[in-house]
């Protein structure tokens, strides 16, 4: 049964959420505040967090940021009743894993969870077959689900990472922003490609290429590639 934790301050939407996801299975806890919701969130054990944007006491990039600051990858999924597209940078920068806007479908609401949850619950099938990738100084052990820089881990959240294990198993080819949104994200795109621009100047910055790309380069008009 999938632990969701629900951080929203709407009392009629906490219930309405907590309702519709019991009765899908899911095990909901949910808080109406940003300090509070960041701390039952630190406490760990939680598949999948949906997080407020408009939160007293702490609002939800402070809380998102906090939580990938302290190493909890937990995938977030993060509602706001303000669809910019400011905010939706805003919040994948901080580390979200995807962006909804209220009001929102029910369905797209579950659709999103599952992607998330699919692909953060384990990659499936005998791990031990899934053989480890070189780049420069770095290593994705695929076993472990972690980057090395040399003998050091680089924290990526879960979203981060399998944007890059997605990448490097399919080195040398050009890859739109659709299909990495629907390989990776797993589900038809409904959000915008930005999302995948955003995780890409993340991953950039993780490989210290931020300013010069040299794994992670972009192809104009075509998406990007993944050099080994």
């Amino acid at each position: 049964m999938p632990r969701v934790l629900i951080i929203d301050d709407e009392a009629g939407v906490r219930m309405t959420l907590e309702d519709r996801l019991t009765a899908e299975g899911y095990a909901v806890s949910s808080v109406a505040d940003g300090i509070r919701g960041e701390e039952t969130a630190m406490s760990g054990g939680f598949d999948i967090i949906l997080l407020d944007l408009m939160l007293p006491g702490r609002d939800g990039f402070a809380v998102c940021k906090n939580l990938r600051d302290a190493g909890i990858n937990t995938p977030v999924l993060m509602l706001t009743a303000r669809d910019t597209s400011l905010d939706t940078v805003m919040g994948l920068r901080q580390g979200a894993d995807d962006y909804l806007a209220k009001p929102f479908d029910m369905a797209v609401l579950l659709a999103r969870m599952e992607a998330l949850l699919r692909r953060s619950g384990g990659r499936g099938g005998d791990l031990t077959a899934l053989s480890p990738v070189a780049f420069g100084s770095f290593r994705l052990d695929r076993e472990k689900g972690t980057l090395f820089l040399e003998q050091e881990p680089v924290n990526l959240h879960s979203q981060e990472y399998r944007l890059l294990e997605y990448l490097v198993t399919h080195p040398d080819t050009v890859l739109s922003r659709d299909r990495i949104l629907d390989e990776v994200w797993g589900y038809e795109s409904e959000t915008t490609t930005r999302t995948v621009d955003v995780h890409v100047a993340r991953l950039r910055k993780h490989l210290g290429e931020a300013e010069l790309p040299k794994h992670l380069q972009t192809v104009r008009g075509r998406g990007y590639r993944f050099i080994l």
